[in-house]
């Protein structure tokens, strides 16, 4: 599958008190200094490249926090759901240490289908971000689940991802250009 036009994926700042647990949807904040900073190389980037002053946001703070600091600077922030990261249902929030290891094998197993935590499983995930296609080439900050799914349908890989083939995530501030598996 290809994704046209572009998308200039950055992951989002390091979070504040993530370390060693599991975060999809737990709402952490980001350092402002690190918003500011990815901010400033975001504009560079853009100003550069002749894109649209234009940036889409997942609405968890670490995301969105990016966008709040652009939009002091006159750009449009748009707040995107469909940019969200994966839902952990019981496990948010929790050191990976605490969560039983039956559990997270149980996911391994069927790594695709089975919803972690009983929140959401990865194939939804990757309905949602290939449900969503801008019009433009699109500047977004989002998660590093998000950012996976997306270049892994955008290499035109074949069937959902094993527990095994499931890339490394990039660096918070990394970012990818999404267009025909480009990064």
């Amino acid at each position: 599958m290809s994704f046209a036009p572009a998308v200039w994926a950055w992951r989002h700042p390091r979070a504040t008190g993530a370390e060693g647990r599991c975060i999809g949807r737990t709402d952490l904040p980001v350092d402002r200094r690190r918003a500011k900073r990815l901010a400033r190389r975001i504009q560079r980037a853009a100003r550069r490249a002749g894109l649209a002053r234009v940036v889409f946001t997942s609405p968890l703070q670490r995301c969105a926090a990016v966008g709040r600091q652009l939009r002091a600077w006159g750009w449009q922030h748009r707040i995107e759901p469909a940019l969200l990261e994966m839902d952990f249902g019981a496990w948010e929030g929790r050191a990976w240490s605490a969560i039983p290891r039956a559990e997270v094998d149980a996911w391994c197993t069927d790594f695709s289908h089975h919803a972690p935590g009983g929140g959401e499983p990865l194939h939804t995930l990757f309905e949602r971000v290939a449900a969503w296609r801008p019009e433009t080439p699109a500047i977004v900050v989002a998660h590093a689940g998000w950012m996976l799914a997306r270049c892994w349908l955008a290499a035109g890989e074949s069937g959902l991802p094993t527990a095994a083939s499931w890339p490394a995530p990039p660096a918070h501030g990394a970012l990818w250009r999404l267009q025909r598996g480009e990064r």
